[in-house]
């Protein structure tokens, strides 16, 4: 028996839709549908033209399925899901892979936005601080197209095939000049963009920090086998900038400041909002949430993290649990672990809307872990709690949060800042301190000082997985830290527990549904879509595809 898939079947057709209206290089609308005599000549129209390009950033709290569970921190226990079926197992082609070439959409959005603008007679303030907005804009969607599939063509006027023929198609510019192009356009928008902003309008500091992880990016080993030290020292200085900016702080909560009620705090940099209460808003609770409570079906469970991102997380003294001295105890596993876990994982044991959870096998309920793909539970015994508002979890069109996605916030920055400080020039106190206050927001001692440079590296991304673990964020850190061979050829892994003797025995197993491949010959870059190649006849596809 198979598991039932009724529940996702719209939420795939609308993927469909979306995906299968996104395969042109360019969009060559004629700009005649822009009416320049009513948009241009108003900044109240032209910034809802601004918001439409905003509304293009994409996030993962209305799929069923988001791109965390490409990863090793998570994985959908559905089967025929597109994370396991596709990407899980390595058979993303140049016909069935996820595109970012949608993007292309929204960059020519940004390019009309700027010249029309520029022409207008508007005023010359307002338009100097929209022109930086546009310019980030258009700087973040080239930062995922590039780290996605590397040098793509860089575009920056608006292109018309009606009356520009095929000249509108370029060659692809090199991964080199593309981050080139996506950093100092950061550079320049940063100077013109305020230190504060609405919700969801872009700052100086959101600019900043997307320099600083394009250039982390740059510097890592995907794209710097000869470890270029200034590379890291660029990374670190542009995290520092933001640190210097005094205008972001940990949020005290790590994880309420997910929920709506926090939206914009002072942790947040940049975020992309979503409208509640109606079917355009944030699903996240329905979607990705614990899926029965007190036996009614409460979210479809659509993220079960692993045990491996579980085995991440440090113990309450602070210790990984492979340290002897960590009093780490494998049957009893949830005990004494620190405060990221209890916020961040349900696990048998766990309350839940005021319930008691129960993953444990022969005991009738509907969360034991599902160890042959039968039902709808968990497949690796647990379940997703970060960023879950317990207010939300109610299946329905008007359970729906206004909680924004979060892109980038100062906890990020802080680990950035360490890891490329490190990278540069090994152990400083600047690193430790930065390390720290994350660790203490979450009760944790400080780190253990006097580590090697390489006992450090391991401690910074043993903490950058665990701050961000189901924030989008693992699959490209295993991407550009070329980690991605070793951890994704390893079949993923649950807990099973079963009472013996009258005692709860916890035993590891390989997770159904849990196999995974990569192949690093060709999956550090996603392909052109074929489709764009059978449009433009000079991109050419990434190796091996």
């Amino acid at each position: 028996m198979k598991k039932k898939i009724t529940h996702y079947i719209i939420p795939s057709i609308l993927m469909m839709i979306f995906y299968t209206s996104c395969n042109s290089f360019l969009e060559v609308t004629p700009t005649d549908q822009v009416s320049d005599a009513t948009l241009w000549v108003d900044k109240e129209n032209a910034d809802l033209f601004l918001n439409n390009i905003y509304a293009s950033i994409s996030g993962p709290f209305s799929t069923f399925d988001p791109e965390e569970n490409w990863s090793d921190n998570s994985m959908n226990g559905v089967n025929g899901q597109f994370s396991h079926a596709v990407y899980a197992i390595s058979a993303y082609t140049a016909d069935n892979s996820v595109t970012r070439w949608g993007y292309y959409a929204a960059i020519r959005k940004c390019n009309l936005f700027l010249e029309r603008i520029d022409q207008s007679s508007l005023d010359p303030a307002w338009k100097k601080l929209r022109s930086a907005e546009a310019r980030f804009l258009r700087a973040y969607f080239y930062s995922i197209l590039w780290t996605s599939h590397g040098g793509v063509p860089i575009v920056t006027k608006v292109l018309n095939q009606n009356t520009q023929g095929d000249a509108i198609f370029q060659a692809r510019n090199t991964s080199e000049e593309t981050f080139n192009f996506i950093a100092s356009e950061c550079e320049a928008a940063a100077q013109d963009l305020p230190l504060s902003a609405e919700l969801g309008r872009v700052t100086k500091g959101a600019a900043l920090t997307l320099k600083a992880w394009a250039e982390l990016f740059w510097a890592s080993p995907l794209n710097n086998s000869n470890n270029d030290k200034e590379r890291w020292k660029k990374a670190a200085q542009s995290y520092r900038q933001v640190m210097d900016l005094k205008v972001y702080s940990l949020f005290p909560d790590y994880n309420e400041q997910f929920f709506e009620k926090n939206n914009n705090n002072p942790e947040s940099i940049f975020q992309k909002r979503y409208l509640g209460g109606t079917n355009l808003g944030s699903s996240k609770e329905g979607l990705q949430g614990p899926a029965f409570v007190n036996g009614a079906l409460r979210s479809y469970g659509g993220v079960n993290p692993t045990q491996e991102i579980v085995d991440s997380y440090f113990m309450k003294n602070g210790l990984p649990i492979s340290d002897p001295n960590s009093g780490y105890d494998p049957q009893q596993p949830f005990v004494n672990r620190e405060k990221r876990f209890y916020q961040s994982i349900v696990y048998d044991g766990a309350m839940w809307l005021g319930y008691t959870m129960v993953m444990k096998q022969g005991v009738g309920s509907k969360n034991a872990t599902d160890i042959n793909n039968v039902n709808e539970a968990s497949n690796t015994g647990y379940y997703l709690r970060k960023g879950i508002n317990p207010d939300f979890t109610v299946l329905g069109p008007n359970q729906l949060s206004s909680a924004s996605f979060t892109i980038f916030r100062y906890a990020e920055v802080l680990l950035g800042y360490a890891e490329a400080l490190n990278e540069q020039q090994g152990p400083s106190p600047e690193i430790y301190d930065a390390i720290d206050q994350i660790r203490l927001r979450s009760d944790l001692p400080r780190l253990a000082k006097n580590k090697s440079q390489a006992e450090l590296r391991s401690a910074i991304l043993q903490e950058r997985r665990v701050e961000l673990a189901f924030e989008e964020k693992r699959w490209l850190d295993l991407i550009r830290l070329k980690e991605a061979e070793t951890l994704l050829n390893k079949n993923s892994h649950a807990i099973l527990i079963e009472e013996k003797n009258g005692k709860n025995v916890y035993t590891v197993i390989e997770a159904v549904n849990g196999t995974r491949k990569f192949d690093k010959s060709k999956n550090y870059l996603l392909p052109i879509p074929q489709s764009a190649i059978d449009q433009n006849s000079k991109l050419k596809q990434n190796p091996n595809y």
